[in-house]
C-alpha cells in the first residue's frame, strides 16, 4: 500500500500548478441501419462559452480541437433523422474517437428530439426491442465492486443475479449461467474467462480487456433472430478501433493484473489503418516471484492474456479487420498444504490442479453495396482446453496420503463463419438475413479411481459435428410511434439431425416522448454443453454406451411486456413482466431430480448418461430499474427483481431450480468532485441484497458411512443458504497532465466483513460438514496511466 500512497502525494503535490489543458474529440457519422457515412450532420458541444459546433464532412467525419477537459455533453442532429445525446469524458492521456449512429425517423422532414442526455436503452443492435441496454466500458470502470469486468458490471442490472464473489457467472431470470451466448465482434466464442470450466459461462477473471471494448449490448430475454443457440442472455460485445491518427499508450496494475496497451496509425500521414495491443499478466504470480505471501499457499491464481484488434479500411472494397484474444491459467488447491486459516475454493479431502486455456480470433469483412445496403461476412476460429487432476488426501495419516482420483482432458476447436445482408428499403422498412455455421472438434477423456483399485474411463470421445443457423428478420415502422420487429430463425445440429424452428415478435408503441410500451416474445433454443452429448454408460466386460447422442434442443418460449417512463431528461423509470416456458430439457430416464436446468451450479461438467429430454422448467417475475445516468456530476441505479425459477425432473417433483434465489436488490451511487479541472475526485458505493443460494443438504450418516459426501436428494433445492450481503466501496482520484492521465482507485469490497455463505462440504478427515464462506473483506488498489 505504501507504493500507492507515494503515488497519491506525487499527484497532490501538482495541485498548486494551474493550466488549461485541452484534448480532441473527433469520429464519423452513420446510418445506423446502412452503416453509410452521413455528411451535413450538425455537431454541437453543449453548455460552452462560446457556442461549439461543427458539421460532418462528405465522408461523415468530424473534429473539434483544443477541447477543455472534462465531461463534454454533444448534441448529434440531422434533418429527417432523430437527434441523438451523448456524453464523453476528456482526459489528456487519450484522444475521444467516436463512431456514432443515427437512426433515421419514419415521419420525413422533421428533426426528432431526443430529450434524455444520455439512453443507455437504444442498443447498438438495430432489432432489440425488451430486455436490452448498451453498456459502456467507462461503467465496468467506474461501478463499485465491478473489478473492470463487463459480467460483475452487468449484475448489477435487473433481473440479474451474480451474488457470488469467486466466479462472474451472469444468472439471468433464474436461468443457468449455460444458457448465455457470449458473441465478440460477430462472431460467437466460447466462455471468456479464465479458470472457466468446460461447457461453463463464467469464471474468477475475465480475458475480456476493458480497456479494448467499445460500448456493447447486453440483453435478458427475448431477444432478436439474429441471436441463436441461448436460452438465457447475450452478451454481444464489440472492440474499439485503435487512434489511426496518433500513438497512444497505457499502464496499470491492480486485481486483474499488470498491464501494457499500445494502439496508433500504420501510417500517420494516410490515416488509413491502425492496430491496438494489450497484454496482462497476473499480479499475484508476480508478488509470488519475488517472494510476498497473500495467505493462499500454493492457491495462487497464475494467469495471462492478450487482446489485438488492427482495422483496415479500404476506399473500394471495404473495411477489414483482425482481432483475437486468448488466456493461459493455472491454479493448484492443496488440501494437504492448506492452513487451518485458509478458507479456499476447493475440494474437501482433495489435491486439485487445474489448467485452462481458451482463445479466439477472426476476420471481419464489411462491403457497403449502395447507400441503402450492405453486407457482412465473419471467419474465426476459436478454442477451449482444461486439464484437471485431482488427488484423495488424507490428513489423517503421517506422513500425508495422496492417492490419485480423477483425471481429465478435454478440449473443443470451433471453426465459425458467417454472412449477413442489411437493407434499408426507405425510412419504414429495414430487413437483415444471415446465416451462420459452427463446425466443432471436440475431445473428452476422463477417468476416477474409486477405491483405489485403478482407473476406470468415464469418458472417451475424439470426434466432430457442427450447428448450423439461418434467420430473417423485419422492422417496420407504422409511424414515428409505433413500431413492430418480426423474425425467424432456424437452427440444425448435425451430431443428430436435430432442428429447431424459432419465430421471435418485438412490438413497441410511445404513448408520448417521455412513456412507452414494449413487448417480446419468442421461441430460444440451445444444444446441450458437448460434454453431455458424450457421456457415457458402463454396461461392464469394457463395454461402454454413448446414450445421450441424441438428445434435442432445450427449448424456452419467452414473453416480456415492459414499460418505460422518463422523469427527466436524465432519470427514468423501467418496469418489465416475463414469463418463460422451458421445455425438451434433459432430465434422467430413470426417476430423479436432475435436470440440465441446474448445469452450471457448481464447477462440475458431470457425467451423467441416459437423459432423455422430457424436462420442464418455468421462470417469471417483476423487475423495476431506477436510473439517472451519469450528468451533473453524479448518478444513481437502483434495481429490484421478484422471481420464481422451478423445474420437474423425471420424478415428477416441481422444484425449486438451483437458481431461484427469488431477489436481489441492488443500489449504486457515484459522485464526481472536480477541482480545477486537472483534478477529480470521485467517490462510488454499491450495496447489494440477495436472496441465498438453492443447495441439496449433506446426508451426513451415509456420508460417514460411504467414507464419502453425499446429499439428501428428497430435499433437493428446497434449503437455501442466508440472504448474500455486501457493500462496496471506491474512491479515486484522476489527475490529467499535460501529456499523462494518472488514475488511482480503491475498491474495497464487502466492508462490513458480512459472512455470506458460499457451499457446504463434507470434510473427509473430520467426517463433518465444513462452511466455506465468500470474501470476508477485499481491498483492490489500481492504479492506471496513459499517454
Amino acid at each position: 500500500m505504501r507504493f500507492y500512497f507515494t503515488i497519491l502525494f506525487s499527484f497532490l503535490i501538482q495541485f498548486v500548478f494551474s493550466q488549461e489543458l485541452t484534448q480532441t474529440i473527433r469520429g464519423t457519422v452513420l446510418d445506423k441501419q446502412t452503416q453509410s457515412p452521413l455528411p451535413g450532420v450538425v455537431i454541437s458541444i453543449l453548455n460552452t462559452t462560446p457556442f461549439t459546433a461543427t458539421t460532418t464532412n462528405e465522408n461523415g467525419k468530424f473534429r473539434f480541437d483544443n477541447v477543455l477537459l472534462g465531461r463534454k455533453q454533444l448534441k448529434i442532429s440531422l434533418i429527417s433523422y432523430k437527434e441523438k445525446a451523448q456524453t464523453v469524458v476528456l482526459t489528456t492521456g487519450k484522444e475521444t474517437v467516436l463512431s456514432i449512429e443515427l437512426e433515421e425517423s419514419a415521419v420525413q422532414g422533421e428533426e426528432i428530439v431526443v430529450t434524455a442526455e444520455v439512453d443507455k436503452t437504444k442498443t447498438n443492435n438495430k432489432m432489440a426491442t425488451v430486455s436490452s441496454r448498451v453498456f459502456s466500458t467507462e461503467e465496468a470502470n467506474r461501478y463499485a465492486g465491478s473489478r473492470g469486468d463487463p459480467a460483475r458490471m452487468a449484475a448489477n442490472f435487473a433481473g440479474v443475479s451474480g451474488a457470488n464473489d469467486s466466479r462472474n457467472d451472469i444468472i439471468i431470470r433464474g436461468n443457468s449461467p449455460l444458457g448465455i451466448l457470449w458473441r465478440l465482434n460477430g462472431l460467437d466464442i466460447p466462455n471468456p474467462n479464465h479458470f472457466g470450466s468446460m461447457g461453463s459461462s463464467g469464471g474468477p477473471i475475465s480475458i475480456l480487456n476493458n480497456n479494448t471494448l467499445d460500448n456493447s449490448d447486453f440483453m435478458t430475454g427475448a431477444f432478436p433472430a439474429d441471436y441463436g443457440n441461448a436460452t438465457a442472455g447475450v452478451f454481444d460485445l464489440k472492440m474499439r478501433t485503435g487512434n489511426n491518427e496518433k500513438y497512444e499508450f497505457l499502464g496499470m496494475v491492480g486485481f486483474n493484473g499488470f498491464e501494457l496497451g499500445a494502439e496508433g496509425p500504420f501510417n500517420k500521414k494516410k490515416k488509413n489503418g491502425s492496430f491496438m495491443i494489450n497484454y496482462r499478466y497476473s499480479t499475484l504470480s508476480v508478488f509470488k516471484y519475488i517472494g510476498l505471501d497473500f495467505g493462499t499457499g500454493s492457491a495462487v491464481p497464475q494467469y495471462q492474456d492478450l487482446t489485438f484488434k488492427v482495422d483496415l479500411p479500404t476506399k473500394k472494397v471495404g473495411k477489414f479487420t483482425v482481432w483475437g484474444i486468448g488466456g493461459l491459467s493455472y491454479a493448484e488447491l492443496r488440501q494437504s498444504q492448506q492452513s487451518k486459516d485458509n478458507n479456499l475454493y476447493g475440494y474437501s479431502g482433495r489435491d486439485t490442479y487445474f489448467r485452462s486455456n481458451v482463445g479466439a480470433g477472426g476476420v471481419s469483412h464489411t462491403y457497403l453495396i449502395n447507400g441503402s445496403s450492405y453486407v457482412k461476412t465473419n471467419i474465426g476460429v476459436s478454442g477451449q482446453y482444461n486439464g484437471i487432476k485431482s488427488d484423495r488426501v488424507d490428513t489423517s495419516t503421517s506422513p500425508v496420503t495422496i492417492r490419485p482420483e480423477y483425471r481429465n482432458t478435454s478440449y473443443t476447436t470451433r471453426y465459425s463463419g458467417n454472412f449477413t445482408y442489411n437493407k434499408k428499403f426507405n425510412s419504414r422498412n429495414f430487413v437483415n438475413a444471415g446465416i451462420y455455421a459452427d463446425v466443432y472438434n471436440t475431445t473428452f477423456v476422463d477417468s476416477i479411481d474409486i477405491d483405489g483399485k485403478g482407473f476406470i474411463t468415464l469418458r472417451n470421445y475424439k470426434g466432430q459435428t457442427a450447428l448450423a443457423r439461418g434467420f430473417i428478420q423485419w422492422k417496420h415502422s407504422f409511424s414515428e410511434r409505433f413500431s413492430a420487429n418480426i423474425g425467424f430463425t432456424y437452427q440444425y445440429l448435425l451430431l443428430n439431425n436435430s432442428q429447431s424452428p424459432e419465430p421471435r415478435l418485438g412490438l413497441k408503441y410511445e404513448l408520448n416522448k417521455k412513456q412507452s410500451f414494449s413487448f417480446g416474445a419468442g421461441l430460444h433454443s440451445q444444444v446441450q454443453p458437448l460434454y453431455v452429448y458424450f457421456a457415457t454408460a458402463n454396461l461392464g466386460k469394457g463395454q461402454v454406451v454413448e446414450t445421450n447422442r441424441n438428445l434435442d434442443f432445450t427449448k424456452a418460449v419467452h414473453a416480456v411486456l415492459a414499460y418505460d417512463v422518463n422523469l427527466f431528461s436524465s432519470v427514468r423509470i423501467k418496469t418489465e413482466l416475463y414469463y418463460q416456458y422451458l421445455y425438451s430439457v434433459p432430465v434422467k430416464i430413470r426417476k430423479d431430480y436432475f435436470s440440465t436446468a441446474n448445469l452450471g451450479a457448481d464447477f462440475n461438467s458431470p457425467n451423467v448418461d441416459s437423459l432423455v429430454n422430457k424436462g420442464t422448467g418455468e421462470n417469471y417475475g417483476i423487475e423495476l430499474t431506477l436510473e439517472k445516468f451519469y450528468s451533473k456530476g453524479y448518478y444513481f441505479l437502483v434495481t429490484a427483481s421478484f422471481f420464481e425459477s422451478k423445474y420437474t425432473g423425471s420424478d415428477g417433483v416441481y422444484r425449486n431450480t438451483a437458481f431461484n434465489g427469488n431477489y436481489v436488490l441492488n443500489a449504486l451511487a457515484g459522485k464526481e468532485f472536480k477541482i480545477k479541472e486537472k483534478h477529480i475526485l470521485a467517490l462510488d458505493v454499491k450495496v447489494t441484497y440477495a436472496g441465498g443460494k438453492r443447495y441439496v443438504p449433506i446426508d451426513i450418516a451415509k456420508s460417514i458411512a460411504y467414507h464419502d459426501e453425499v446429499r439428501d436428494a428428497s430435499v433437493a433445492y428446497n434449503p437455501q443458504y442466508n440472504p448474500y450481503f455486501r457493500i462496496d466501496v471506491k474512491p479515486s482520484y484522476k489527475l490529467n497532465t499535460k501529456r499523462f492521465t494518472h488514475e488511482l482507485s480503491v475498491d474495497i469490497q464487502n466492508v462490513t466483513k458480512h459472512n455470506n455463505i458460499f457451499q457446504e462440504q463434507y470434510d473427509l478427515n473430520t467426517q463433518t460438514i465444513k462452511t466455506d464462506y465468500q470474501l470476508k473483506f477485499f481491498v483492490i488498489p489500481q492504479y492506471r496511466l496513459t499517454f
